[in-house]
């Protein structure tokens, strides 16, 4: 894509997953890449591999050490980092607190940051790895379901706020991915998330087809805008799906002895009756794309 040709991109999160799947694309396509994880030995792998500049550390404020490490500006940011705390109204506040911060504040933080500079010359170029739970919901963790709502709504606010004003957004939003996080799902990945389960090089060709389309919603799964439509057209008839995959979870989880019935803490995110979709599929508690 000529667009991206030189262009000063930072990916958060991508010393492994859909990060570094990002970070290999857009270095292909020629852009100037920095990579930044909170595990600082992935992302300076995931930097030589493609010569890239390396930012590890937190991704709520990567943004001063990027634009250094690029020449002094960014082009591109993909907040992509993201944590999968699980669990219902008993986790904790700091479970809470860590998906509020790492999903939502983090996206907030980096926004402050970039708009000024992108604002005065009037252009930027926002991308949000939010998940499909964003547009759903994800079985068995409320934290994980609100604050990808909230980082889907942050997006939509940023693109309906300051595209007059040449700043572009994308919301991608995935079901499940083939990250190492994906194998630690147990029987909710097997029953939800595995038969559709994509690589994330199949979710960075996704965004970049997305930007070249300048669409908002980039849905590696095209399935998923049917389970989004169904929601909204006919919320009980979901909720009734939605209640019988829980059920069927909480089945699977009763005979393997001693299951519960809120799910562990990187349960799937849930479509319409005829068929789920979601889960957390940015990366997250893979120990590579979380936390960055």
């Amino acid at each position: 894509m000529e667009a991206l040709r030189d262009a000063r991109v930072v990916v958060t999160g991508a010393g492994g997953g859909i990060g570094a799947a990002l970070a290999r694309r857009f270095a292909a396509e020629g852009a100037r890449v920095a990579v930044n994880d909170i595990d600082a030995d992935a992302a300076r792998k995931t930097a030589d591999e493609i010569g890239a500049a390396v930012v590890p550390g937190d991704a709520s404020d990567v943004v001063p050490a990027a634009r250094t490490a690029l020449g002094g500006g960014i082009d591109v940011f993909c907040a992509n980092a993201g944590v999968g705390t699980g669990g219902g109204p008993e986790a904790d506040d700091a479970a809470w607190e860590l998906a509020w911060d790492v999903n939502v504040m983090s996206h907030v933080r980096a926004a402050r940051a970039l708009l000024p500079e992108w604002l005065e010359r009037g252009s930027g170029r926002f991308v949000s790895t939010v998940s499909a739970a964003g547009l759903l919901t994800m079985i068995g963790a409320a934290p994980y379901s609100v604050t990808k709502h909230g980082a889907l709504a942050f997006a939509e606010w940023l693109s309906l706020t300051y595209r007059h004003r040449g700043i572009r957004v994308h919301a991608v939003c995935p079901q499940g991915v083939r990250t190492a996080m994906l194998a630690t799902t147990g029987p909710a990945g097997d029953l939800v998330l595995a038969p559709t389960a994509i690589e994330p090089e199949d979710v960075a060709d996704a965004v970049l087809a997305g930007i070249a389309a300048d669409r908002f919603l980039i849905l590696p799964h095209p399935e998923v805008a049917g389970y989004s439509a169904a929601r909204a057209a006919e919320p009980e008839r979901w909720l009734r799906g939605m209640n019988k995959l829980q059920r069927q979870y909480e089945q699977q989880l009763a005979a393997q002895d001693g299951g519960f019935a809120n799910g562990p803490a990187s349960s799937p995110a849930g479509g319409p009756a005829g068929g789920p979709a979601g889960g957390p599929a940015d990366g997250s508690r893979d120990g590579k794309g979380g936390r960055a």
